[in-house]
């Protein structure tokens, strides 16, 4: 099949099939990265918009974290006190068939540029993950697992008209049910994880995962208002891939998903955000990492 190059980046190339720029009629234009290393690339932009110029069966591991929808004008609590639970115009639901439209279109977007052996993290609450999870099945994904990844340290509830929200769900799909995926065993049974205090020392890991919200020394540069703790991303990708594997996270949001794959090493990294206070927020994190590298 002839290709067209999109974009070519050191050992991060981007080619696009004629063809499929034939079928779906995409308008060809230029997409500048951000930021951009031997080993990482940044955009800010829709992850649709750039997901688009990738070609089929292309990534080996997604990540998402996608807008949970719950920015609702309510309240929550952070460092003790009583503050709104808006994260910004990205998180406000647009009703329940829009939400699950958007869902599913950058969901199918994952699906074609997947590898076959490929697997795809979703991460979500209450508010995101059912419409998430109906979707990889309807898209004919296989779900491996599903992880509750329980906050020792999550905010209390204010309204005590439920009970407190403490964890998070975290869907783990593979793209052909038939093609072997990447899962480290060994290393997830015998690995030191310090953080997480369930568990046991050469046992399996179990799917119920307790790690901490990320604490101050991962917010020096500034903060995400949904970041996720570096030892979450960090067991997620030691889990899940090898060494030379493609990463994409479309939902950037602070950067941890690259952070942990620079520090681990031996990984590429694809990052896209719409906004780019966070897009400048990761290349802090990134800098700061490759910096520290340099030192040893």
């Amino acid at each position: 099949m002839e290709y067209k190059i999109v974009e070519q980046h050191p050992d991060l190339v981007m080619e696009l099939p004629i063809a499929y720029i034939a079928e779906k009629k995409i308008q060809q234009r230029s997409i500048t990265p951000a930021y951009q290393t031997a080993d990482a690339v940044l955009y800010n932009n829709d992850c649709l918009d750039i997901m688009t110029h990738f070609p089929d069966n292309y990534i080996d591991m997604i990540f998402a974290d996608p807008p949970y929808n719950l920015s609702n004008d309510g309240i929550t609590c952070h460092a003790g006190k009583m503050v709104s639970v808006n994260k910004g115009k990205w998180d406000k639901s647009k009703g329940f068939e829009d939400d699950l439209n958007f869902h599913e279109k950058w969901i199918s977007e994952c699906r074609r540029i997947l590898k076959p052996c490929g697997t795809i993290w979703i991460s979500g609450t209450n508010h995101s993950i059912y419409q998430c999870g109906f979707l990889l099945q309807k898209l004919d994904f296989h779900i491996l697992n599903d992880i509750s990844w329980f906050k020792p340290n999550a905010a209390p509830n204010l309204a005590c008209t439920t009970f407190a929200h403490s964890h998070e769900t975290l869907l783990w799909a593979k793209k052909d049910k038939k093609a072997k995926h990447v899962f480290n065993y060994d290393k997830m049974k015998n690995g030191i994880f310090k953080e997480d205090k369930m568990k046991v020392p050469d046992r399996q890991m179990r799917s119920v995962w307790s790690i901490p919200t990320p604490s101050p020394d991962e917010k020096v540069f500034g903060k995400h208002p949904t970041q996720k703790p570096l030892a979450l991303l960090k067991r997620i990708i030691l889990s899940s891939t090898n060494n030379g594997c493609l990463i994409l996270d479309p939902f950037n949001g602070g950067g941890t998903t690259g952070v942990a794959a620079q520090i681990i090493g031996d990984r590429k990294y694809i990052g896209i955000d719409i906004e780019k206070e966070y897009i400048n927020l990761t290349i802090k994190r990134l800098t700061s990492i490759r910096s520290q590298s340099n030192l040893f």
